[in-house]
């Protein structure tokens, strides 16, 4: 580790000189506490004796070293301070216990990826298909209803590749699995941000997962904090006494979560984070990174009024710079629901570096344009509209995550207006305009079967809505939806420019019916969407140059759980290039325009 870099902020190796390494027969440990008095080495790999820990380099790092160390067991630091200690587990170990044990174990990192042709073939997905089923492992399946009966990342590469495969999926996002005490965090308070959570197994183990993934053409986007950690008194919390990787004052050292924020401005906590995201990069093979609350870094307290937060922009834009120079291929993605402008532009164009951001005022109009009564619908017509308004300001995902169904907000089925019955053609119609809208796509694990209880971190998913037809139906509309996604250019290929969309209806009239076309460089697709609770008859669009459709999907088709008979698909056009189609209510239609 060049230690200049690591006091400047310019680190991004730290961990391979931090925390334990293999060394001859044993392992060396090694922390950096620099108002620490002194620091020993206690637990199974001492014998619970305290092992004093000798000054490295400039005083500021402690190190030692055990020949008859082995992995797997247990060790934390002593820390003393102000004529006390407290035990800390190590920021840059590889792995913790269990909760709510708190101790760092012993792992070792070797593992032989068979993803050669994966990894030299992945890129950010520009002009591919990016379609991410979002997960929890520890409540996608369970082995049983206790405290931790989880599959583990080997079991569930078993179970969880072939059903994202099968559902038409190309890339899993896994909810934080940096290790965190409080299973309610849902992963977004950390303690162990080196460690995989030893919920699902090891480092190896996990290695194991992302290699089964690749092996079966399905990227692995990890969600990481970079804004705040655990105020665990194990963990970064006073780490050495005083605040070394948070704000001394409350006002911006404690976030809305109750945790700690960290401080952007200090080298060595820029050291440390942009290190952690190399690790998970470089050591597991993770395609992307989604970096969670990135308005919390851009503003102070993530508040516009209390203004820009220079540093912390300063170290996301030096931190992605520097990612993207060394993984090429990957993905940075901002969950960012603020108006700050060029999220996604080249650093060296004055932009702060992400691929994507995530399009969370399209998620919040087009959800609340569906739990409407229709008759309203006519009133906020262009909350649907609004979208393609910014849209080409930023690289945009959209996404319906996890924190669209949880908290009393009501799952995505849910929120679709009207009763049981009327809820499925809304959700049909809902994904359809989705999966066609400009933009990388994101589903939250079980809004795909028609999920009707808000997620809750400890059970596992509903499956046995798949048993009731119109639950059925959907998971096989959604995943035909994926299919067709994946199968047209014209649905990806010119996501971000102004070519590859066009509006054919788009003017308030009175109805609640849209139309426009996606263009690809050898196909062109045409969507209709009747959003209204009535027919719409004999309604006419205008398909300039077109000389025919063929209908590709209809959400109102019986397979789907609908009305509409399927039947020759042809339409053919009248001199002005108008076609006249029967809309049912709450439905949509997929053409592709000859």
């Amino acid at each position: 580790m060049d230690f200049y870099s690591f006091y400047t902020g310019k680190c991004f190796d730290a961990h391979r000189w931090l925390g334990v390494h293999p060394q001859g027969t044993g392992f060396v440990f090694r922390t950096f506490a620099p108002s620490a008095e002194r620091v020993s080495l206690i637990g199974e790999c001492t014998g619970g004796e305290e092992l004093p820990m000798e000054k490295a380099f400039d005083g500021n790092f402690y190190e030692c070293f055990l020949p008859h160390a082995k992995e797997g067991e247990k060790y934390q630091y002593r820390i003393y301070h102000d004529g006390t200690y407290t035990d800390h587990c190590d920021p840059y170990g590889y792995g913790m216990e269990l909760r709510p044990a708190h101790q760092s174990v012993i792992r070792t990192l070797d593992y032989d990826f068979e993803d050669d042709t994966w990894m030299k073939g992945r890129n950010n997905c520009k002009n591919r298909p990016l379609n991410i089923y979002e997960v929890h492992l520890g409540s996608w399946r369970r082995k049983g209803e206790g405290l931790n009966d989880f599959y583990s990342y080997e079991e569930l590469a078993d179970l969880l590749v072939p059903y994202v495969k099968e559902a038409g999926y190309d890339h899993i996002e896994l909810l934080p699995i940096c290790e965190h005490p409080a299973d309610e965090s849902w992963g977004y308070q950390n303690t162990g941000f080196f460690s995989p959570t030893s919920r699902y197994g090891t480092a190896v183990e996990l290695k194991a997962f992302i290699n089964a993934c690749h092996r079966n053409g399905i990227g692995v986007i990890l969600d990481f904090v970079p804004v705040h950690f655990a105020l665990d008194d194990y963990g970064l919390h006073k780490y050495d006494g005083t605040f070394l990787y948070e704000y001394p004052s409350n006002d911006v050292g404690v976030s809305e979560w109750g945790s700690c924020n960290f401080m952007h401005s200090r080298g060595e906590v820029r050291s440390f984070l942009q290190s952690a995201v190399c690790y998970w990069l470089e050591e597991y093979h993770f395609d992307g990174i989604r970096f969670d609350a990135i308005s919390r870094i851009l503003y102070w307290q993530g508040d516009p009024a209390r203004g820009v937060n220079g540093m912390a922009v300063s170290f996301v834009r030096e931190m992605n710079r520097e990612v993207k120079a060394r993984f090429p291929g990957c993905m940075l993605i901002a969950e960012d629901s603020t108006e700050f402008t060029r999220v996604t532009e080249p650093v060296d164009k004055g932009g702060l570096g992400f691929d994507y951001k995530w399009d969370l005022g399209w998620m919040h109009d087009t959800l609340s344009v569906f739990q409407m009564p229709p008759a309203e619908r006519k009133e906020q017509y262009h909350k649907l509209t609004f979208s393609m308004m910014y849209y080409y300001n930023d690289c945009y995902l959209l996404p319906f995550s996890h924190d669209e169904v949880v908290h009393g907000k009501a799952t995505i089925l849910q929120k679709m207006n009207g009763d049981y019955d009327r809820k499925f053609p809304q959700a049909r119609a809902l994904y359809l305009y989705m999966m066609t809208h400009p933009g990388k796509k994101l589903n939250f694990m079980g809004n795909e079967i028609g999920h009707f209880r808000e997620w809750d971190e400890k059970r596992e998913q509903d499956w046995e809505l798949l048993k009731y037809p119109l639950h059925d139906s959907l998971y096989h509309y959604i995943k035909e939806l994926n299919l067709l996604y994946s199968r047209h250019p014209a649905l990806y290929e010119y996501d971000y420019q102004q070519e590859g969309f066009q509006w054919l209806d788009c003017e308030k009239d009175g109805s609640c019916t849209y139309a426009f076309l996606r263009k690809g460089s050898w196909e062109t697709l045409a969507v209709v969407l009747n959003l209204d609770d009535r027919p719409v008859l004999d309604y006419e669009v205008k398909i300039p140059g077109a000389k025919g459709m063929t209908l590709l999907l209809h959400s109102d088709w019986q397979r789907w759980g609908g009305n509409t008979v399927e039947k020759e698909t042809a339409r053919s056009f009248g001199r002005d290039g108008k076609v006249r189609l029967d809309l049912p209510p709450l439905s949509g239609m997929l053409f592709r325009v000859e």
